[in-house]
């Protein structure tokens, strides 16, 4: 096999012969067409589609053998699949079977169809140029430690790159001092907002990280679309109004109870919740966006997520103590 470049596409690495069942098949009919078909020599996985021949699942041997004739394939597969876009490079391949530690991953293209099957001994044999009889756990300590390598560039080189997106904190920082002092007489008014104005943007700014590391991760195994834009935005809007609501609730029984003041605990109880739904929001924005810019969304997204939570959040909070105080 020739030697590889880790800028690659991932396309040159994959093989076509895997196996595919589809879900509405009974393990008994799939069984029946593994023989038939028969299987590959290499590592096998069963993975299950739908009618469409999209990927939604992986198939266990153990679940398959050990299932009921008459169960169905949708009844035991398995929905949390790993993939690889196929727009990945060697080395995005290379950070999955690291992360994973799996032996072989599909790749899909943009409607969830298997275009093939990356293989670890690919990688051991055609990228690291290791002997094929190692140990399976030295080739993905071998695959990790080169990888860091690879990572681990020099100080300048490193402070080139991560420098420009920590102008994004200073430029937001500068931002809120600025935007803080606009709101003077409304603190004034009521000293115990200065008291909770951390709280509240720590509170925004944990739930912005916890939504950008959900939308990261789920970045690594499929390619992003409007769709599924649309769908995880729902579910996050639901989680949101209810970690605001909650945060919200919780802070204003606190304020009440410490200082008494019902417009105070109103303002602070209420600016936590609607921060904590527009933290949501960006967390799982940014690096979906970052990624369709082809930006990094590792080094990128955290330090401008942060940037805009903290600016909106206290836009709302000192906005909302404006019109109640």
């Amino acid at each position: 096999m020739p030697h590889l470049q880790l800028n690659d596409s991932i396309l040159k690495l994959i093989r076509n012969d895997y196996t595919t069942l589809r879900t509405s098949m009974t393990v008994e009919q799939a069984l029946e067409q593994i023989r038939t078909q028969g299987v590959s020599d290499q590592i096998v996985y069963f993975y299950a589609t739908d009618e469409f021949n999209g990927l939604v699942g992986v198939v266990p041997t153990r679940k398959l053998l050990l299932a009921k004739p008459t169960d169905l394939i949708s009844e035991i597969m398995n929905l949390n699949v790993v993939t690889i876009p196929h727009m990945a490079t060697v080395l995005d391949a290379c950070e999955f079977f690291v992360m994973y530690k799996y032996l072989a991953i599909p790749v899909i293209d943009a409607d969830r169809q298997i275009l093939g099957i990356a293989e670890i001994s690919v990688f051991t044999e055609g990228v690291l140029n290791m002997d094929e009889k190692e140990q399976t756990d030295e080739a993905f300590e071998a695959l990790g430690f080169r990888l860091s390598a690879i990572r681990n560039a020099s100080s300048l080189k490193a402070y080139a790159i991560r420098f420009p997106w920590l102008l994004a904190t200073v430029g937001s920082g500068t931002c809120c001092a600025l935007l803080t002092s606009r709101f003077e007489k409304t603190l004034e008014k009521s000293i115990v907002l200065a008291f909770f104005l951390t709280m509240v943007l720590g509170l925004a700014e944990s739930v912005s990280i916890q939504s950008m590391t959900v939308s990261i991760q789920s970045l690594r195994g499929a390619t992003p679309t409007w769709r599924l834009y649309r769908r995880a935005l729902k579910k996050e809007l639901r989680t949101s109004l209810l970690l605001g609501m909650s945060c919200g609730l919780l802070v204003g029984l606190i304020v009440l109870a410490w200082r008494g003041e019902i417009p105070a605990a109103l303002v602070i109880g209420s600016g936590i919740g609607i921060s904590l739904i527009f933290a949501c929001i960006f967390g799982l924005s940014m690096p979906t966006l970052l990624h369709a810019l082809k930006l990094d969304p590792k080094i990128a997204a955290g330090p401008i997520t942060l940037a805009l939570t903290d600016l909106f959040a206290l836009l709302f909070y000192f906005t909302l103590a404006s019109i109640v105080l």
